[in-house]
C-alpha cells in the first residue's frame, strides 16, 4: 500500500457496498443481497486508478462495539487512518443510513458519500437535493447506481480530488442543549489523552457519553478522571430524564430528521418496496411462510438431483472414463512401472475423478441457491425462523450462518463473528455443521442411486431437513444444560426483492466451481494418494494386489466394530468415514479405490454387497452429522479460541452422529 491512496469502503448491510467494490476493483467477490455476507475486510486496487486501493469493510449499522464486525471496522478506521472514507448510503433509506454517517463524521477523516440506488429513487418519483445534502453534511455527495454502474466515474474523480487536495476534516456540530454541554466538557477532559493515543477527540467524547468501555480503556483514564466523567454524564441524564445511550441516539436522529426533511421529497414507497410488501404477504405468511420455504427447497433438490443433474453427471462420468482409458493405454504403451501405474490410474484418476463427476450437481445447486439469496428471499427465511430459533435459545440472526452452512461449513462458522453474544456464537458454531454442506452431495448421489433410485429427491430432501431437525433438537438440549441463557435481541433488515444480477450469479458459480476443483486437486488429491498408499501396501511396505491384506484394511477392521450397531461393519465403510474427515468428497473416492473399480456406476453396483437399505440410510445420516472436514475443524478452533473447545465441538458432533445413525438403523430394520 506504499504511496497508494487508501480508501475505506463502509456502509450498512444491503446498501450495495460489495457491488460497488466489485465495480471499482473488478473483484470476483460474490455479491449477495443477504445480511452478513461480508465478514472480513477485503482489498483491491481501483481499475481506473492504480494508485488507489479500496478496503471493503463489513456492513454495519454503527461504530458501537457490539459485534465483531463493528469492532473490526472501528479499529481499522482509528488505527489505520485511511486517506478517504467512502461512505455508501442506500438512497431509499436515508434516515437509517445517515446514523452511521454521523459517527463517521466524528472521526474527522476526509469523506465522500456515494448515494446509491438513485435509479430506484427516480423511478418512484422521489427527489433528493444532492447539493443540499452535501451542504448539510459538509461532505461531497455523489448520486450513483452501483448495480447499473451509473455515476461511478464521477465518484472516483471526486475521491481523487479530495485525496490530492488539502486534508480538510469534515465537521458537523449536530449536538445541542444538555448534550452539547456534556460533550464539550468531556472534550476538554480527554483532549490531551485522545491526541496522545491518536484518537479523534470528538469521536472519543461521543463514545464516553455512551459509556463505551473499550474507548475508556484506550484513553487510559485514571480514577479521578473517571469520577469527573461520571458526574458530567449523571448531570446530563438527570436534566434530560433519559439514559446516556438513548440521549445520543435521540440527538442524532433529531438532526437526521431535520436534514432528511430539508433535502428529500418522498411521494410514496419505491416500486421495489411496494412490490416487496405484496410478495411478503404470501412468502412470509404467518402460517404458510415456512412450508413455502420447504417447497422451494424441495424444488431445488428435484432440479439438482433429478433428470437435469443426472444428464450432466452422466456426461462427466463418460468423459472421465475416457480419460482414464486413454491414460491407462498410454502408460501401458510406455511400460511404466506397475506401482506408479497403479498410483496414477487406480489412485489419482479414480479418486479425483469420482469427485469431479459431481461438479455439475454443485453448479446447479449453487445456481438455484444464488437466485434465492440474491433476490432477498433468504433474509426472509432468517426472519421467519426467529421465533423457532428462540425456542432453542438462539435468535434468527443465527440462521444466517446456518443457511451459509448449506454451501460450505467453513465460511458459515466464520460468519458467526456477526453474532453479538459469545454464548450465541459458540452455540451456533456447534450447530452449523449439522447443515448439509455441498461436499456431501457426492455421497448422497451415489447411495441414493444404489438404494433409493425411485425416491432420490425425497431421500435427499429428508437428509437436508434431518440436519435442520437435529440442529433444533440439539440446540434445545444445549439450552437446557451447558449453554443456559437467553438469546440477544434480533434486528434484521429485509432488503427489497430484486432480480438477481447475472454477473453476481455467474461470479458466485465461478467461485464455487473454482473452490470445488481446487479442493479436488489439493486436499482430495493428497487424500486419494494417502488412501491408495495405505490400500496398496502392507505393514512391511510390500505392494499387495489384494487390498484385504493392506494397511488400510487393518486400520478399517480395527474401527469397524464401532459402526456395527448401525449395520455397516464392513472395513471399507469404516475406512471411508475416517478418510472423509479430510474432506467429505473423499468418502466416495475412498470407496471407489477400496472396491477396485474405475467407474462411478461400478461403485453403485458394489455398495449393495456392503449395505442394506437401512444401514445405507444410517451411513448417510452419520456422514451428514459427523465432523465436516479438517478445514471446518480449523475454523472452529480459530473462532472458538481454544483447542479444547474445538475438540469438544467435533466430539459433540460425532457423538450426535453416532446416536442418530444408531436410532435410524434400529427403526429402519423394523420396516425393511
Amino acid at each position: 500500500m506504499a504511496n497508494k491512496i487508501s480508501i475505506a469502503l463502509i456502509g450498512n448491510q444491503n446498501s450495495g457496498k460489495t457491488t460497488l467494490f466489485n465495480h471499482l476493483t473488478g473483484s470476483n467477490q460474490h455479491v449477495g443481497n443477504f445480511p452478513g455476507v461480508t465478514v472480513e475486510q477485503k482489498h483491491g486496487s481501483v481499475l481506473k486508478y492504480k494508485d488507489m486501493e479500496v478496503v471493503d469493510l463489513p456492513g454495519i449499522y454503527s461504530l458501537s462495539p457490539y459485534t465483531l464486525e463493528e469492532m473490526l471496522t472501528r479499529d481499522f478506521l482509528i488505527q489505520s487512518r485511511p486517506n478517504v472514507v467512502l461512505n455508501i448510503l442506500d438512497a431509499t433509506n436515508l434516515e437509517r443510513n445517515l446514523y452511521l454517517t454521523l459517527q463517521l463524521l466524528d472521526l474527522q477523516i476526509p469523506m465522500v458519500i456515494a448515494l446509491n440506488m438513485m435509479d430506484e429513487v427516480r423511478n418512484s418519483g422521489h427527489y433528493i437535493d444532492i447539493e443540499g445534502l452535501s451542504k448539510e453534511l459538509n461532505t461531497p455527495v455523489f448520486p450513483i447506481s452501483a448495480l447499473k454502474n451509473e455515476g461511478i466515474d464521477e465518484l472516483l474523480q471526486g475521491i481523487e480530488v479530495l485525496s490530492k487536495g488539502p486534508a480538510e476534516k469534515p465537521w458537523v456540530d449536530y449536538c445541542s442543549g444538555e448534550l452539547h454541554t456534556a460533550l464539550h466538557a468531556i472534550h476538554h477532559l480527554i483532549e490531551v489523552k485522545a491526541q496522545k493515543q491518536e484518537i479523534p477527540v470528538r469521536f472519543a467524547a461521543a463514545k464516553m457519553v455512551e459509556g463505551d468501555e473499550p474507548m475508556e480503556v484506550a484513553l487510559g483514564l485514571v480514577d479521578e478522571e473517571k469520577d469527573v466523567l461520571r458526574r458530567i454524564v449523571e448531570l446530563m441524564e438527570r436534566n434530560l430524564k433519559m439514559d446516556r445511550e438513548a440521549a445520543m441516539i435521540d440527538m442524532r436522529y433529531q438532526f437526521i430528521d431535520e436534514v432528511v426533511g430539508s433535502v428529500q421529497t418522498k411521494q410514496e414507497d419505491t416500486i421495489e418496496q411496494s412490490r416487496s410488501y405484496a410478495i411478503d404477504r404470501i412468502l412470509t405468511h404467518k402460517h404458510f411462510g415456512i412450508p413455502i420455504f420447504f417447497l422451494f427447497m424441495l424444488i431445488v433438490f428435484w432440479i439438482t438431483f433429478g433428470p437435469l443433474g443426472s444428464f450432466f453427471t452422466d456426461g462427466f462420468e463418460d468423459l472421465i472414463e475416457l480419460t482414464g482409458e486413454f491414460v491407462d493405454g498410454k502408460l501401458l504403451l510406455y511400460g511404466i512401472n506397475p506401482i506408479l501405474h497403479s498410483l496414477i490410474v487406480d489412485g489419482i484418476i479414480v479418486g479425483v475423478g469420482a469427485v469431479i463427476e459431481f461438479l455439475p450437481l454443485i453448479i446447479i445447486l449453487f445456481f438455484l441457491l444464488s437466485i434465492l439469496e440474491d433476490t432477498g428471499y433468504m433474509a426472509r427465511v432468517a426472519f421467519m425462523m426467529d421465533q423457532l430459533m428462540r425456542k432453542i435459545g438462539l435468535s434468527g440472526r443465527s440462521v444466517v450462518p446456518m443457511l451459509m452452512g448449506f454451501g460450505c461449513t467453513v465460511p458459515a462458522i466464520m460468519a458467526t463473528r456477526t453474532l453479538a453474544s459469545e454464548r450465541d456464537r459458540k452455540m451456533t458454531i456447534l450447530l452449523t455443521p449439522f447443515m448439509s454442506c455441498s461436499a456431501k452431495v457426492p455421497i448422497y448421489a451415489i447411495f441414493t442411486a444404489a438404494f433409493f433410485s425411485s425416491h432420490r429427491t425425497l431421500v435427499m430432501f429428508s437428509l437436508y431437513l434431518g440436519g435442520v431437525a437435529v440442529a433444533i433438537l440439539s440446540g434445545w438440549l444445549l439450552k437446557s444444560t451447558v449453554m443456559k441463557g437467553n438469546p440477544v435481541p434480533f434486528v434484521l433488515e429485509l432488503p427489497a426483492y430484486r432480480l438477481p444480477s447475472p454477473k453476481s450469479v455467474l461470479l458466485n458459480l465461478y467461485d464455487k466451481a473454482k473452490g470445488f476443483i481446487t479442493r479436488a486437486f489439493t486436499v482430495i488429491f493428497i487424500g486419494t494418494i494417502v488412501i491408495w498408499f495405505l490400500q496398496s501396501f502392507d505393514f512391511k511396505f510390500n505392494f499387495v494386489e489384494n487390498s484385504e491384506l493392506s494397511l488400510l484394511a487393518a486400520i478399517g477392521r480395527s474401527i469397524a466394530p464401532i459402526f456395527r450397531p448401525m449395520g455397516f461393519n464392513d472395513w471399507r465403510a469404516a475406512t471411508a468415514l475416517i478418510a472423509g474427515i479430510t474432506a467429505k468428497e473423499v468418502v466416495i473416492s475412498t470407496l471407489a479405490i477400496l472396491s477396485n473399480v474405475s467407474e462411478l456406476s461400478q461403485v453403485v453396483n458394489v455398495l449393495p454387497s456392503m449395505f442394506t437399505p437401512a444401514s445405507a440410510y444410517a451411513f448417510l445420516v452419520f456422514a451428514l452429522l459427523y465432523v465436516p472436514c479438517l478445514a471446518a475443524f480449523a475454523a472452529t478452533k480459530r473462532e472458538w479460541g481454544t483447542w479444547r473447545g474445538a475438540f469438544a465441538a467435533i466430539g459433540y458432533q460425532t457423538g450426535i452422529a453416532w446416536i442418530m445413525s444408531f436410532l435410524v438403523y434400529r427403526v429402519g430394520i423394523l420396516f425393511v
